[in-house]
Parts: C-alpha cells; sequence; structure tokens
C-alpha cells in the first residue's frame, strides 16, 4: 500500500511498484485514517508511507499501526530518520526517489519478510558479567572487566579506555583492543571511538549519551548502529 497525500508521490510508487516482481499494490490513498483501515482489515504487508501528512503524521501512523505491516518510509525530510527506526522501519526513502534506489529499499523488506518465515537461529552469547581484558599500560597489563566499559576514545597515538572507576591510558593500538572486544557488545561508531553497546543512555541528533558524554556517530557507521540496537530489544 501506499500512503501519501501528493497524487505525484503515489502515481511515481504504484508505477515503481507495478515494474517490480514481488510486488503488488493493493491499495493507494492519501487519507492515513483510511490506509490505517486497509492496514487492518487487507492482506498488506509492505507500506509505503509518507511522514507529513493531514490528520496524521507517519510517527503517529506507525504508533496506532503496531507494526502489523512492515515499513518504508517516503518523505521530503531528513529530520524524522532517527525516531523513525524506532519502530523497525525496513528503510528510509528521500525524496525525489530513484527506482533503484527504491530497490534496495524493496530488497531490505523481502529479506526481512523471508526472516520472518524461516528465522535464522541465534547463537547463544556470555554476558558481559564475568568476562574481562588484558590491557598494557606502563609496564603493566592491567585487567578490565568488559562490564565496566563505558567507550574508547582515541587520542592520537593513545587509546584512552573510560570504566566506571577510572580512565586507562594504553599505547595499544584501536583496531587491536576492537578485535579483543565481544563483537555483539561493542561496536566502533567513529573512527575515534568504540562504544558499550549497553552502556548508551540514548541518542540525538547524531551522538550517543554514555555516562553523560555525547559520543559523535559518524555517517557511515549510523545505520549499522540502529540496526544493531534493534537486534539487542
Amino acid at each position: 500500500m501506499v500512503v501519501d497525500d501528493e497524487p505525484l508521490a503515489i502515481a511515481l510508487l504504484s508505477d515503481y511498484i507495478n515494474k517490480t516482481p514481488g510486488l503488488t499494490l493493493t491499495a493507494s490513498t492519501s487519507d492515513p485514517m483510511n490506509a490505517l483501515k486497509l492496514a487492518k482489515t487487507s492482506n498488506i504487508d509492505l507500506v509505503f508511507l509518507d511522514m507529513q501528512m493531514p490528520e496524521l503524521t507517519g510517527l503517529q501512523f506507525m504508533k496506532i499501526l503496531q507494526k502489523k505491516c512492515m515499513v518504508i518510509i517516503t518523505t521530503a525530510y531528513s529530520e524524522y530518520a532517527l525516531e523513525s527506526y524506532d519502530h523497525h522501519v525496513v528503510d528510509y526513502l528521500l525524496k525525489p526517489i530513484t527506482f533503484d534506489r527504491f530497490l534496495v529499499a524493496v530488497e531490505k523488506a523481502q529479506e526481512r519478510s523471508a526472516n520472518l518465515v524461516t528465522p535464522v537461529l541465534a547463537q547463544p552469547t556470555l554476558p558481559l558479567q564475568n568476562q574481562f581484558i588484558f590491557v598494557k599500560t606502563d609496564y603493566r597489563l592491567v585487567k578490565i572487566s568488559l562490564d565496566d566499559i563505558y567507550y574508547l576514545e582515541g587520542a592520537r597515538d593513545y587509546v584512552i579506555i573510560h570504566t566506571l572507576n577510572e580512565q586507562i591510558l594504553t599505547l595499544q593500538s584501536m583496531k587491536s583492543l576492537e578485535d579483543e572486544l565481544p563483537s555483539d557488545h561493542f561496536m566502533r561508531i567513529h573512527k575515534s571511538y568504540v562504544i558499550n553497546l549497553n552502556q548508551i543512555s540514548f541518542i540525538e541528533r547524531g551522538r550517543v549519551s554514555i555516562n553523560e558524554q555525547l559520543i559523535p556517530i559518524s555517517d557511515m557507521h549510523k545505520d549499522r548502529l540502529l540496526e544493531r540496537l534493534k537486534l539487542l530489544r
């Protein structure tokens, strides 16, 4: 289904859908209230949803929809991207939407649908509790509990490890430390920062807050971070 208050946008997306194998256009509407009824009563798997519409915004629509259908956002505004991922959207398309970018979003939806039908069993992961690493600092090897690590910060030739009780300075490279940390709990979000995903307080305006510190997220890591956070829920 296509939900958009612009007739030209509906026409374009309808044309794209009709050109794409595996997609069938069930409905298109400029009325979000009617779209909600259709989503709940018809056999609709995927909604292409505009964000700014009369009566209901796209965010309000998704809250009421309660994940009954997969959603791909189609909008001219980028500022809703972060909040929209809280609703597990498949993709976020900025207008004007090209056919090749549309196909990328559809492929993501098809992959998600396939995983829902034939889910892949996740490999069990150990809790961080009782896990630790040893870090070279001065002439010692210091034992650090992984659960105590907030984040790693690159500082020229050094790496600063911010922990629950102290900051530890080491000459080890960021890459070597990153390789030692379990990837299911730690992630690089910037060339100078590796964070403990469990320690995030909130995300805003391209930054994460950890222990009251705002840490930048680089553009190349933003989408991957949001995907990773979905898996931790």
